[in-house]
């Protein structure tokens, strides 16, 4: 008789297995199965905490933003589908997601702050530039407030946090070729504000 997909460990060894299991307990929780939840919980908490860590180092918001993932989870098991993509990726970037959501509205009450605590803004200013080159911190803040949002936002996770076309892409459910245009343009109009403002 086979386990019970609630039981045991994953097949570390079997990437194919893993999937299966994953993608099972995300069924079952579509069908709110508070089981599996826990179940898949205790299998890929581990991994999604340390997902979320990397962008929020701070061990109790990194927690709450966990607790977080898995609510949505609960919530939207049911818009999973194995065929657009491995189900650990699809966790992962729902970690990655809400712990980017998590920095942006702290950095709307602090203002741009980092994970290092340092301001974003300091993060876009070349440090091996010589001081005649360097903008002042205020122009580029100031150019960075004038961009659109959405531009703005992915100009910061592109060149801040390194997210990739894809990454983005995923997280604005926009086209790749829609994230290239915004970060194309938002690029163009920093420059033309900091060629203006120098």
């Amino acid at each position: 008789m086979r386990a019970s997909p609630l039981r045991g460990d994953l097949p570390a060894d079997d990437p194919a297995r893993t999937d299966a299991a994953l993608a099972g307990f995300i069924a079952t929780i579509a069908r709110h199965d508070e089981a599996a939840l826990r179940a898949l919980y205790d299998r890929t908490a581990p991994k999604l905490l340390g997902v979320i860590l990397r962008i929020q180092p701070d061990r109790g918001a990194a927690e709450d933003v966990l607790q977080d993932v898995f609510l949505r989870v609960w919530q939207n098991a049911a818009s999973y589908s194995p065929a657009a993509g491995r189900p650990l990726a699809w966790l992962c970037a729902i970690a990655r997601n809400r712990a980017i959501d998590g920095l942006r509205r702290r950095r709307e009450v602090q203002g741009p702050i980092n994970e290092d605590g340092e301001d974003w803004v300091e993060r876009l200013v070349d440090p091996h530039d010589s001081e005649g080159t360097i903008l002042g911190r205020n122009a580029l803040q100031a150019c960075l407030g004038r961009l659109e949002a959405l531009h703005r936002d992915c100009i910061v996770l592109a060149y801040c946090e390194g997210q990739s076309r894809e990454d983005l892409a995923l997280r604005y459910d926009r086209p790749v070729s829609t994230i290239k245009t915004w970060l194309h343009r938002g690029l163009a109009t920093l420059r033309g504000c900091l060629d203006g403002a120098a």
